[in-house]
């Protein structure tokens, strides 16, 4: 029951998006902005300036999962569904599992477009092993969305939320955030040093795990708040 409740409504999240694409259009819009600003701010020819490219990454993925998470529940809000979705059959973890499970997806899709746009237009020749490339998004993704979805359904109810979301997320996503950037540093800037950044994405695991948990337990009590 909580994973077919959770499925559903991430189904429902999706498909809404899928017909009115106004989320996931926002999200790519800054990501593009984001790659064009810095393109012309910095010479992409200069070898110097790649160093900036895996800060750059992650400067992407949290700004522009910000303004995904930010609707995820105010979005729920316009409708007073919100309500709906407490008085449901459903077990409160369902609710965060499945709000989750579409904010990740949403990022992840602006991940697979945003990156490689990026890559291209630093002309950057990306020599790092993809598949622990492709672990260290995702793994640093998944904790971000963990606890960024939890805590937009704690800030939902205030009038600025889009003001208190990043304050009270910054600070407990800054561990994960730290791991990410060494960890897809050293793999595209020193493929050399490869233990150090197997090191990094064990710590970003094990925060990972923690944020999730922690998020999946509390939502019941935020819930009723």
């Amino acid at each position: 029951m909580l994973f077919k409740g959770a499925m559903a409504l991430a189904w429902k999240d999706l498909y809404t998006e899928w017909k009115t694409k106004q989320t996931i259009s926002t999200m790519l819009i800054f990501a593009g902005l984001v790659v064009i600003v810095f393109s012309f701010a910095f010479d992409p020819m200069n070898t110097t300036v790649k160093a900036i490219i895996p800060g750059l990454i992650w400067v992407i993925i949290v700004f522009a999962g910000l303004l995904g998470l930010n609707r995820s529940f105010t979005s729920e809000g316009k409708n007073d569904t919100i309500h709906a979705l407490i008085v449901a059959p459903l077990d409160p973890s369902s609710i965060y599992l499945g709000k989750f499970i579409s904010n990740l997806v949403m990022i992840l899709i602006v991940e697979i477009i945003s990156i490689p746009f990026l890559f291209i237009l630093f002309d950057f020749k990306f020599h790092a092993n993809l598949l622990y490339f492709i672990l260290t998004i995702f793994i640093g993704t998944f904790g971000f969305v963990s606890a960024g979805t939890f805590l937009a359904a704690l800030s939902s109810n205030s009038r600025s939320s889009e003001m208190l979301l990043p304050i009270i997320l910054f600070p407990i996503s800054t561990p994960i955030l730290i791991g990410a950037v060494q960890a897809t540093k050293i793999q595209l800037i020193s493929p050399d040093k490869f233990a150090s950044a197997i090191s990094w994405m064990q710590l970003i695991t094990a925060y990972d795990l923690i944020i999730f948990v922690a998020c999946f337990i509390l939502y019941e009590y935020v819930q009723e708040v």
